[in-house]
């Protein structure tokens, strides 16, 4: 009943200062003191005030009993080794490498022939060195075999007057 009157109170200020904030011609402003103002009333209204309440109560035997009773101290600890094993087990996991069946079946797939001769070559199609080697320069020339890095530039340069730009 007191907690009622309290946030009921509190809501009363705030709604009375939203009103001097208005009546000043800042209503944006009063109109988020309003909002913050109803806070306190709406939590009362649905109990949650009171569970505030019993939330601290908790909070303060459970404290109280983290101090006084040697039986907390040793869930903490457990709870403490319980982690450092679980951190323990995920480092030394993986500096370990592959296991034992991982490597049987990767040393298997090699001897099969698991890759194929060709699979490191490009699929695209030929590539640069193939389809231009005896392209003609803009000179009138045969280019040369070293690249210059102009090349990837002509090809912009083409379609960007193909497309009239």
């Amino acid at each position: 009943m007191l907690t009622t009157t309290v946030c009921v109170a509190l809501s009363a200020a705030g709604l009375a200062l939203a009103l001097l904030t208005a009546y000043r011609k800042r209503f944006l402003a009063a109109t988020r003191i309003a909002a913050l103002a109803l806070i306190p009333v709406g939590l009362a209204m649905a109990g949650l005030a009171d569970l505030a309440g019993d939330i601290a109560a908790a909070t303060a035997d459970w404290a109280a009993d983290l101090v006084l009773k040697p039986s907390v101290w040793a869930g903490f600890a457990v709870l403490a080794v319980s982690v450092v094993l679980l951190v323990v087990t995920r480092i030394v996991g993986r500096r370990r490498g592959p296991s034992r069946t991982e490597r049987r079946a990767a040393s298997a797939g090699e001897r099969r022939g698991a890759v194929a001769p060709g699979a490191s070559a490009p699929s695209l199609g030929p590539g640069r060195a193939q389809g231009r080697e005896a392209e003609p320069d803009r000179k009138g020339g045969k280019r040369s075999g070293q690249d210059t890095g102009l090349e990837d530039f002509e090809d912009i340069e083409a379609i960007l007057k193909k497309h009239g730009i």
